[in-house]
């Protein structure tokens, strides 16, 4: 790798594994800088929580997003539950389908002892084909803990299909009170970067009046990319032009694409 060009990045990141990207670019010779776009708030935990130790009353779940996982798991912080959890709970789940999208959302679940189908859909929209390929109109509902600003793309699919969805918000979005500052800061020392990544629609929304600001007329200049195609689509929206979409959402497809991209 001694003849790739160390690049001026922007990771705008919202899951855990966000090491995993730094790993990935340095290794074909790039430098990024991770800035978080995203705050959380959880919610209606209380409600999650009497849900999740009812399994009877549902089909299956469905985990969309790392934070929803992240929800689940804070129902369980108490040793009581954490045992009753162990103990039953979870295989109880397990008997039923656990739907995710995404191998950082299933690497969660699977901490959790539940077993997930669908990581590899990439998608809410692809893995609303697979939910129709497998269950019909007369299972019970599938408990589907989300965020406040999720897409309807996999809400819809199951209505028009019949299949019957218990949709409970569980954390609020806002952007990083620190994101402007961050974004700031890293011009000033760093300049405009030469390639900017985006993780979900919101980071796109959040952020972007602020980078187009800050680059001025550099912005045509920087190469965008994105983890997939719905956030490829709320860029294009934005009228952007997308360097790069990942073939999979996941530190090696977007360290590849936007290698290509620069080549």
């Amino acid at each position: 790798m001694a003849d790739c060009v160390t690049v001026n990045f922007i990771l705008f990141y919202l899951q855990n594994s966000q090491l995993l990207y730094l790993q990935e670019l340095a290794s074909r010779g790039h430098k990024a800088t991770l800035i978080p776009v995203l705050s959380f708030t959880f919610v209606s935990l209380n409600t999650l929580s009497d849900k999740l130790f009812q399994p009877e009353q549902h089909g299956g779940l469905i985990f969309t997003s790392p934070r929803a996982v992240e929800a689940v798991k804070m129902c369980l912080e108490d040793d009581e539950r954490t045992e009753q959890w162990n103990m039953d709970i979870k295989d109880k789940w397990n008997a039923k389908s656990i739907y995710v999208v995404g191998k950082a959302t299933a690497a969660l679940v699977e901490n959790l002892g539940l077993v997930p189908l669908g990581e590899d859909t990439g998608t809410a929209d692809v893995l609303s084909r697979l939910i129709l390929e497998r269950e019909g109109a007369n299972i019970l509902p599938l408990l589907f803990p989300c965020g406040s600003i999720k897409r309807e793309v996999l809400p819809t699919a199951l209505r028009e299909n019949g299949v019957p969805l218990d949709t409970l918000m569980v954390y609020q979005t806002a952007p990083h009170p620190d994101l402007e500052k961050n974004l700031k800061n890293h011009f000033t020392e760093q300049g405009v970067p030469d390639s900017i990544a985006f993780f979900s629609p919101s980071g796109v929304r959040f952020c972007l009046e602020t980078v187009r600001r800050l680059s001025g007329e550099q912005l045509m200049q920087i190469k965008f990319a994105a983890i997939g195609p719905t956030t490829a689509e709320a860029m294009t929206a934005e009228g952007l032009s997308v360097s790069c979409s990942a073939d999979k959402p996941t530190a090696e497809h977007l360290a590849a694409g936007i290698a290509k991209a620069l080549q």
